[in-house]
Formats: structure tokens, sequence, C-alpha cells
């Protein structure tokens, strides 16, 4: 009997051996497994260039504590440290001008600047129904006329915000004119902001001036200088103002400045600030002179109003007398 003949893709018998298939005589050919291992390869001829190589990019982390930074990395900004040595503040000169003296006992006049201080660190925070202020933690403090008090307020304000756990205060004498607060302190500075503005070598961290209290530095007017406008609107101003609280969202930069309606400086100086506190004099300060002042201040968006030498509440609140002294 002749054996039967049957398709090629037919079943065969399971007593017969099965033929092999294509890819199981191309096997017996070429080595598939070194190859899917990548054995037994050729080298790659590619011409140097053909494959540009993949760019990397700088590490942006910051750098654990006790690790140095590799070169070329960016390193996050911040303002100095200062590196002057500390002066001591004349507490006794202080207290018979009637500032408020650093630990002192709790008086009205305290309690007064602890309200102003908890209006302007609500806007700088964005607390008690206050959106955040940007720029807020640099502050101008002037006034319409002089005499109305506003370096006596901006000295007391530093101190009452220096008091705070968290904060570092850096008072500035912005007044060129006639500089008041290092005396008014009772230290010396041979350089200031103005000295810092007009001579680039010249390093603010070196000229600020530390105090006995951590929390608080003092930095002077500087040289008496007639451009001192058009330095204070050229763009190293801006830079150097912002430097000083660039990664410091604790530090609070208060200035001092002339009055808006004798000088030309305070409008300057409110282009670079957050919050600006008009000190407005009881019974001295007219109306016409307050609106004319703020009208100059279009720079800064963010106005305040402090009444000083009020001798009237029509609330009846008197601090200094719950404190056994009234002022």
């Amino acid at each position: 009997m002749n054996k039967p003949s049957f398709p090629p893709n037919f079943p065969h018998r399971s007593d017969e051996p099965r033929p092999k298939g294509l890819l199981e005589r191309a096997a017996e050919v070429f080595d598939f497994e070194s190859r899917l291992k990548g054995e037994n390869l050729p080298p790659l001829d590619i011409p140097e260039g053909a494959i540009p190589p993949a760019p990397v990019e700088a590490a942006s982390f910051a750098p654990a504590e006790g690790m140095t930074p590799f070169a070329g990395a960016p390193q996050p900004v911040r303002s100095p440290d200062w590196t002057g040595p500390a002066q001591a503040l004349d507490r006794v000169a202080m207290a018979e001008a009637g500032y408020l003296i650093p630990g002192g006992l709790v008086s009205g006049l305290g309690e007064e600047f602890r309200i102003v201080k908890r209006e302007l660190l609500a806007k700088m925070r964005g607390t008690h129904g206050y959106n955040v202020v940007p720029n807020g933690n640099v502050i101008l403090v002037t006034s319409a006329h002089p005499g109305d008090g506003k370096s006596f307020c901006a000295i007391n304000l530093a101190i009452s915000l220096a008091a705070e756990n968290e904060l570092e205060v850096l008072l500035v004498d912005g007044d060129f004119a006639k500089p008041s607060i290092p005396q008014a302190l009772g230290i010396k500075a041979e350089r200031g902001l103005m000295d810092v503005l007009i001579d680039p070598v010249l390093r603010i961290e070196d000229v600020v001036v530390r105090t006995d209290i951590p929390s608080l530095a003092i930095l002077a007017a500087g040289r008496t200088n007639v451009s001192d406008a058009e330095q204070l609107g050229s763009a190293r101003t801006d830079a150097l103002i912002s430097s000083l609280v660039a990664g410091r969202p604790r530090r609070v930069v208060i200035f001092d400045s002339p009055p808006l309606l004798a000088a030309s400086v305070a409008p300057m100086l409110a282009a670079h600030v957050g919050q600006t506190l008009i000190v407005v004099r009881a019974d001295t300060t007219t109306e016409t002179a307050l609106r004319d002042a703020a009208g100059l201040l279009g720079g800064c968006a963010n106005i305040s109003l402090l009444l000083n030498g009020v001798k009237f509440s029509a609330s009846g609140r008197r601090f200094g007398t719950y404190y056994g002294k009234a002022d």
C-alpha cells in the first residue's frame, strides 16, 4: 500500500516525526539567541558628531547641611548677614527722649506700637483678612511736614518689631539731609546707605551696624549728596534694597525718610517699598497737607496713617492707666 501524501499544513500522525518548520531550520544556520543577547555583533561605525550628546541640566536643589555644592550649580539668592561689630544702644538717652526701651517694662506707648505693628505684620503675612502685600516687609515711615514725629515713630516701631521672636529688623536712616537715628540711639556710623550707592565696591553688610539687640541693626544715611534723589531713582538702588530681604522672609526693613512736602527723597523711596506709614501730627497736620503728601506716594499702593501726639481718645482707650502710667 502506497504511503499517502498530505499537504504541507495537514496534521501528521503522532507516530511519525514532525517536519521541522521554517524558523527551526533557520535557527540551525543563524545563532539568534546570541544575537538577541547582543553577542558577536560587529561594531557600529557612527561618524563623530552625527548624534549630539544629551543636554545635562544643572541641579537646582539646595545642598544638605554640611555638603559643599558642586561648581556650576545655581545657588538660591539670599541677602547677606551683617559683619560689623555690635554697638550698645544708649538706653539712658533713649529713655530721656521718650523712646521705647528694649526689654523695658510694658507701657502705654509700647501697647500703642504693638497695635501698629500688628496691622503692618498682618499685611505682610496675609492674615486678619488682608491679602499678602508684595514686598510688605519693606516699610517706609514718613510725614507731610517736619516735626510730625516720623523719626520718633520709626525708631519705636523698629524696637517693637525687634521684640518679636522670629523677626530681624533693619532700621535705615533715609533722611540724607538731616540724619538723626544714629545719634538718637547713641551709636556711631561712619558710612551708610548713600556711600554704598555711590561706591560699587563697598558692601552693604560691612556698613550696617549691629546693636546689642541681636534682632536689631541700623543702617545710617551716609554722606550728604546733592544728587540723592537721582541715586535713589537708579536701578542700583532697586537691586540693593531688594537684596536686603532676598531669601529672608523674616527680615523687616524700615526706612525713615524725609517729610514728603519738604524733600523729594520720600517719593523715590516709596517706589521701592511695599508699605508706607504716614505719621500725622494731631492738631497740626492739615487735611490739605495730608492729601498732598499722599498724592506723592504713587509708587506705593499700601498706605496707612499713624496719628501722633494724641491728647484725647474718643473711645476712652488709655493703655497707660492700666500699667500705672499714662502716656
